[in-house]
């Protein structure tokens, strides 16, 4: 099937379902079987600095080495993303990452190898709930993507308002899913549908293109290249621009053009869970993702 000739490619599964260690090719995030080892989870994946002065609070993803998108780490951003929500003080939200060379590399594939039915639907629940918050947010959101933020690092992204990147040619972005014989779930394919147009949506998905940062912007996946230690000051500076907007004109027209994809995924999300889950759980997709980490724990020795 696509998904196991996927996995006989150098970088296999890298970017859509991540695992926890990294090697960094050409802005695309392979994994490493060392990953297979789990962070303590005590350890705080989310860090949060709001300025009460500004109302803008300065998110950093700091879930070594590659931010991936584990249960734990997206239970930790929706919460603290609900508080934000919660502080009618906070205004705006800037999203980036403390690790080098990466924004987020995607889910995370140990949560889905050999994990029961109700892990695997708990967990892509949590994928939905991360995305229901950012995109319908009440608050400005930018996000300071400083590295590769290919499938759901990408998702995460084109959630918020506005998308600066750092200019650098070995970093990627995109939802690259069918490369690895997997389809982008139909609130995944809205978001970019919203954000780059139907036709751009359309090629990128069927074949699962990851963009540098030049082509990003280009395609408008991105509003804006910066150099690399300019994202998150450029993003605070941007954040001016859009909190000098009345919240109350801003936050309705935001509604206005995003709820209908809300609503979509809200009034379909057991349906979806479930559709995933099947898929998921199928003894090919397994057979495939086990081959995938033996490879990598082959490669390694």
């Amino acid at each position: 099937m696509a998904l196991r000739a996927a996995l006989r490619n150098k970088c296999g599964l890298s970017g859509l379902l991540s695992v926890r260690s990294s090697c960094s090719s050409h802005g695309r995030v392979c994994a490493s079987p060392v990953a297979q080892q789990r962070n303590n989870s005590t350890s705080p994946k989310i860090k949060v600095d709001f300025d009460q002065s500004t109302g803008v609070a300065v998110m950093q993803m700091q879930s070594p080495p590659v931010n991936s998108l584990s249960l734990d780490f997206l239970t930790e951003f929706s919460i603290a993303t609900e508080k934000l929500e919660m502080d009618k003080s906070c205004r705006g939200l800037i999203i980036t990452s403390s690790q080098p060379k990466v924004f987020s590399a995607g889910l995370d594939i140990m949560e889905m190898y050999m994990k029961s039915p109700e892990h695997c639907g708990e967990f892509w629940k949590a994928v939905q709930e991360m995305w229901l918050k950012l995109y319908g947010s009440n608050m400005v959101t930018i996000a300071a993507i400083n590295g590769s933020s290919p499938a759901g690092g990408c998702l995460m992204s084109i959630a918020c308002d506005y998308r600066i990147m750092a200019d650098n040619p070995r970093y990627s972005i995109g939802l690259n899913e069918t490369q690895l014989g997997i389809v982008a779930p139909f609130w995944f394919k809205d978001t970019m549908i919203n954000t780059v147009g139907h036709r751009t949506t359309e090629m990128a998905l069927e074949l699962g293109m990851l963009y540098n940062p030049s082509e990003a912007l280009k395609i408008g996946l991105v509003d804006q290249l910066v150099p690399e230690d300019q994202v998150v000051t450029t993003a605070t500076q941007t954040m001016t621009k859009w909190l000098a907007i009345p919240d109350h004109a801003r936050q309705i027209t935001k509604s206005m053009m995003r709820k209908p994809t809300i609503d979509k995924l809200t009034s379909n999300r057991e349906t979806d869970i479930q559709y995933f889950v099947n898929f998921i759980t199928k003894d090919s997709i397994q057979k495939s993702l086990g081959m995938y980490l033996a490879m990598l724990k082959k490669r390694k020795g």
